[in-house]
C-alpha cells in the first residue's frame, strides 16, 4: 500500500508541474504570471490582508506582499483601510484586475473543457474525493506530529 501513495504522490506531483506549466502560459497570454492569476483569485472573492492571502495560498507572506505591490502599481488591485486592524490594510481587485482575473478564468476553463472532454465527471469527481482524504491525512499527520 504504501508504495501505491509514493507512486500517487509522484503522479500529483508530475500534474502539479506541468499544470503550473500550462496556467502560466494562460496567465501570460493576459500579461499576468500565474502567481499574480492565484492572488487576484484568491482576493476576488473577499478583500484579504496579504498575511491571510499568504495563508489561504500556502505560501510565504513576503512573496504575496511583493506580487501584491506589483498588482497595485498595475491597478489590477488596491490596498483599503482594514477596520479591524489599521497596520494590515485589505487587498481588493480594481475593476481592471476583476476584468484580467475573468479573462485569465475564461482562457483556463476553454482549456479545462479540452483537457476533461474524455474524463468521465465521476472519474474527476472521484479523483478528487481521494486528494481530499489524502490531504485530510496529512493534516491528521502534520497535528499529530506537532502535539507528539
Amino acid at each position: 500500500m504504501s508504495e501505491q501513495l509514493a507512486l500517487l504522490v509522484a503522479d500529483v506531483f508530475e500534474a502539479a508541474g506541468l499544470l503550473r506549466k500550462m496556467g502560466e502560459g494562460v496567465a501570460a497570454a493576459e500579461g499576468q504570471t500565474q502567481a499574480r492569476w492565484q492572488l487576484l483569485s484568491v482576493v476576488s472573492e473577499e478583500p484579504l490582508t496579504v498575511a491571510r492571502a499568504a495563508r489561504r495560498l500556502g505560501i510565504a507572506r513576503q512573496g504575496v506582499q511583493r506580487v501584491a505591490n506589483d498588482l497595485v502599481r498595475e491597478d489590477l488591485a488596491g490596498f483599503h483601510p482594514n477596520p479591524d486592524h489599521r497596520g494590515s490594510p485589505l487587498l481588493t481587485l480594481t475593476p481592471l484586475g476583476r476584468t484580467t482575473l475573468e479573462r485569465i478564468t475564461d482562457r483556463a476553463s476553454a482549456i479545462h473543457q479540452v483537457l476533461s472532454a474524455d474524463i468521465a465527471t465521476a472519474d474527476i469527481a472521484a479523483a478528487r474525493s481521494l486528494l481530499h482524504r489524502l490531504i485530510d491525512e496529512v493534516h491528521r499527520y502534520e497535528e499529530q506530529a506537532a502535539d507528539g
